[in-house]
């Protein structure tokens, strides 16, 4: 896999930080700024999808919808009825 090398500014506190908790995982403090962005990067990709189900699920049927909802109900409930 290719490798893009980039620089970037962060506060002194966060970069001291990063420096000890690398040591302390024996990796690169490169790498451990790679798994923090895949981390972020996943959390986020299934924030997104999180959203886009809830979304599908919040909106009503249309009437038409509704209408075929009401009737595979009442043919489920006959195929059911008197089985338990």
């Amino acid at each position: 896999m290719a490798t893009v090398k980039t620089a970037i500014s962060i506060q002194k506190s966060l970069y001291d930080q990063a420096e000890t908790l690398a040591k302390k995982l024996n990796i690169s403090r490169s790498h451990l700024f790679v798994l923090a962005v895949e981390d972020f990067i996943r959390r986020y990709q299934n924030q997104s999808l999180l959203d886009e189900i809830n979304k599908a699920y919040s909106e009503e049927p249309d009437p038409s919808e509704q209408s075929r909802l009401s009737k595979m109900g009442k043919h489920h409930r006959q195929i059911v009825d008197g089985e338990w």
